[in-house]
C-alpha cells in the first residue's frame, strides 16, 4: 500500500500535540482552542518572539498553509522552544517539518533552540524517523476522524496545560 502524504499531512502543531496529549490533539482539531486563555502560552509566545532578532530572511515561513517554520537559515530549519520539558514532542515536530520539506523536494537539517537553557539541539532526518512519521500521520488521522475525544490520560504536566479546566471540570484533586 502506497503512503498518501497529500491526504495525511497535518499542521505541525497537531503533530506536536500527538506526542503531548492525544485528547488535546482531537480537541484542537475540532476548533476547541484553550491557548488564548493561558498565561503560560502567552509567556511562551512573548519569549519566542523576543528571543531571536528576525530579519526578513529569518522570519517565520508558512509552507503550504500547513507548517510554520520559526526560522529558515541557509540549510537549517530552526525551531524555537522555551525549554526542553517536552523534548520528544519538540524533536518529532521538527523531524516532521524536515520530512514535509523533503516530500516537496527540499532537503534541510534541523535545530531546536531551547531559549531558557541557551542550548541548541541539532536534528537530522533518518530513514527510521521517516517511517515513524508515516506511522504517526496514520495514527493522527485516525484520532481526528474519531467521533469522540480520546479518554483522559493523567500525565505529569496536565495541571499546567491550557486544556486542564476543560478536561477536568467537575473533578476533585
Amino acid at each position: 500500500m502506497e503512503f498518501d502524504f497529500e491526504n495525511l499531512k497535518v499542521q505541525g502543531i497537531k503533530f506536536n500535540y500527538y506526542f503531548v496529549c492525544k485528547r488535546k490533539l482531537w480537541l484542537f482539531d475540532k476548533g476547541i482552542s484553550m491557548e488564548d486563555n493561558s498565561d503560560r502560552v502567552l509567556h511562551g509566545k512573548v519569549v519566542h518572539e523576543n528571543s531571536y532578532i528576525r530579519s526578513n530572511s529569518h522570519k517565520e515561513k508558512l509552507v503550504d498553509d500547513i507548517i510554520k517554520l520559526d526560522i529558515m537559515e541557509n540549510e537549517t530549519v530552526k525551531e524555537v522552544k522555551l525549554s526542553s520539558k517536552m523534548k520528544i514532542s519538540d524533536r518529532m515536530q521538527i523531524l516532521y517539518y524536515l520530512f514535509y520539506l523533503k516530500q516537496i523536494g527540499i532537503n534541510k537539517k534541523g535545530a531546536i533552540h531551547y531559549v531558557k537553557e541557551k542550548r541548541i539541539e541539532e536534528v537530522e532526518l533518518t530513514e527510521d524517523d521517516e517511517n515513524r512519521i508515516r506511522e504517526t500521520l496514520l495514527k493522527i488521522n485516525e484520532i481526528i476522524r474519531g467521533k469522540k475525544p480520546p479518554k483522559i490520560e493523567k500525565l505529569p504536566y496536565c495541571k499546567k496545560c491550557a486544556y486542564y479546566e476543560f478536561c477536568y471540570a467537575g473533578e476533585r484533586d
